[in-house]
């Protein structure tokens, strides 16, 4: 899945490439991916709707 995180690393948002869905643990949707340019972990939490 493809989505748009923040990268606290570069200070600016990118795009990441073959992010996964995971859930917290209490439940609420949440994207997982690393960024392209650092290689620092991007993380984003999503709506219910996003998730799907």
């Amino acid at each position: 899945m493809d989505f748009e995180g923040y990268c606290v690393k570069c200070r600016a948002k990118k795009q990441i490439k073959g992010g996964e869905v995971v859930r917290t643990a209490k439940g609420k949707p949440m994207a997982k991916g690393v960024c392209p340019d650092c290689g620092t972990k991007v993380t984003r939490f999503l709506s219910e709707k996003e998730a799907k």
